[in-house]
């Protein structure tokens, strides 16, 4: 794996205090985008004079090093709208010109944050595993030509080369948290609602969530303060819950013989050896079962949510399906074969595992999984888009059907130098909780650190 760039509070720190400044953090940024060509991380990139520019920008506004996020570079998936920036969704033919900044990215820019261009992914949001692109496959930055995971494929991959220090993608089904284990670094699906998705070209739009990738939880915190808030415009919206009071954190085990890892007996190894060190990290250990989750899960793809997806893109598949990647093409049409009666069975299905889930907070507050219980190469993929794309979200799948929280926490690499994460979810609004939780697993003084650099923001404002 490469070593990733700076993060957010440590670019933030060089260019308030004049070692660094945005403009050598964009030729930084450009220089490292060059050296790896078209890898398939950026669909499209800002180019390298205008990257440079805009840094210059930033510099010359008024009070610029009081700005929150005063010349720190991140991505931004290619299905959410930058003004005068084209959307793509990873096919041609889709392509348009945004005439509107979606409010989340705007609320970056505003805060001196330097936009370095639109990242690869999975077809119209489509996948988990990053294959499904016209443009070039990326690979994990683990190597062995490792999937990079998806549908937010080419953001993580910017964040853990240290391309950028955040990026802004979306998870549906899991697309923020896969390819964020695939490539070592934290990928967060808040609860839904709290960050807006006006802008963003839903794929199923009841379960959409923009997303956020970093390398610590302190970067997390600090960029999510500025892009959530209540956006009138998205009839999703609220307001973010309660912050976590600190001291001891319950988490959920499910019994190991619930976890699935395809007959991958090293990741068992792994996942099983970070399991046996949760409690010497400050947690009380609780057993629980996975059975709601899992069943919830089920119904993502085997249910009618997949016909979900038609609502944006029918007629474009109706009248361009030879535009549309064979597999996401298949995917799509899957969906007419649903009945309004099987949309209202599944919902009916869906609320009675909502309320088996509800009962069972009371015992803990956090639950921890493998994010993936696997890994695939290219060729795997390729040769099987299918299956291994279902297995890659076997505990990823469930999350929005169940409206959780959740984030993939790395926690380095298995035996065989694969990479090894696991997924910390809780339910809505409880996103603080499970933002500890992650520091916690990492080793991260999270309230320290984001607090005091939160303070010493608003002193200097």
């Amino acid at each position: 794996m490469l070593n990733p760039g700076p993060t957010v509070v440590e670019i933030l720190a060089s260019h308030e205090s004049g070692s660094g400044s945005p403009t050598q953090t964009a030729v930084r940024v450009a220089d490292a985008m060059a050296a790896r060509g078209d890898d398939g991380t950026w669909i499209t990139a800002v180019p390298r004079e205008q990257l440079v520019a805009a840094a210059g920008e930033i510099e010359r506004r008024p009070g610029a090093r009081t700005l929150p996020l005063y010349g720190v570079p991140f991505g931004v998936k290619d299905s959410i709208d930058v003004a005068g920036w084209p959307t793509t969704l990873a096919c041609p033919d889709f392509a348009y010109v945004a005439t509107e900044t979606a409010p989340a990215v705007q609320r970056l820019l505003d805060a001196g944050a330097l936009f370095v261009g639109k990242t690869n992914l999975d077809q119209f949001a489509t996948g988990l595993n990053g294959t499904r692109t016209p443009y070039p496959i990326p690979r994990s930055v683990f190597g062995g030509e490792l999937i990079c995971g998806g549908s937010s494929s080419g953001s993580a991959r910017a964040v853990a080369l240290g391309q950028v220090a955040f990026c802004v993608a979306t998870d549906t089904a899991g697309s923020g948290r896969v390819p964020a284990a695939l490539n070592g670094i934290l990928g967060w699906k808040p609860s839904r609602g709290l960050i807006s998705t006006v802008g963003l070209v839903p794929a199923c739009k009841s379960l959409d969530c923009l997303t956020l990738m970093a390398t610590t939880v302190a970067d997390l915190d600090l960029v999510f303060d500025i892009v959530a808030g209540v956006d009138t415009d998205d009839p999703w919206s609220r307001e973010r819950g309660p912050r976590h009071r600190g001291g001891r954190l319950r988490i959920g085990l499910p019994e190991a013989a619930e976890l699935e890892f395809f007959g991958d007996e090293v990741f068992r190894a792994g996942h099983m050896n970070v399991r046996d060190g949760l409690a010497r990290r400050g947690f009380d250990c609780v057993p629980t079962t996975l059975t709601p989750f899992l069943a919830a899960g089920e119904l993502l793809y085997q249910g009618p949510w997949v016909a979900e997806r038609l609502v944006e893109f029918e007629s474009f598949l109706a009248a361009r399906p030879d535009s549309i990647l064979p597999v996401i093409r298949e995917i799509l049409t899957g969906g007419f074969r649903f009945t309004a009666v099987d949309v209202f069975r599944a919902q009916q299905r869906l609320q009675e595992l909502k309320a088996q889930v509800a009962r069972l907070w009371t015992d803990f507050d956090v639950v921890v999984v493998p994010t993936i219980g696997t890994t695939f190469t290219v060729a795997q993929v390729q040769g099987d888009p299918i299956a291994t794309n279902t297995r890659l979200g076997h505990y990823t799948h469930f999350g929005n059907l169940l409206d959780l929280t959740a984030i993939s926490v790395p926690m380095g690499t298995a035996a065989d130098g694969r990479p090894l994460a696991v997924m910390v979810f809780g339910p809505a609004l409880a996103d603080d909780t499970v933002l500890a939780a992650a520091a916690r697993l990492l080793d991260e003084p999270r309230q320290a650190l984001a607090q005091d650099f939160r303070l010493a923001q608003k002193e200097r404002q």
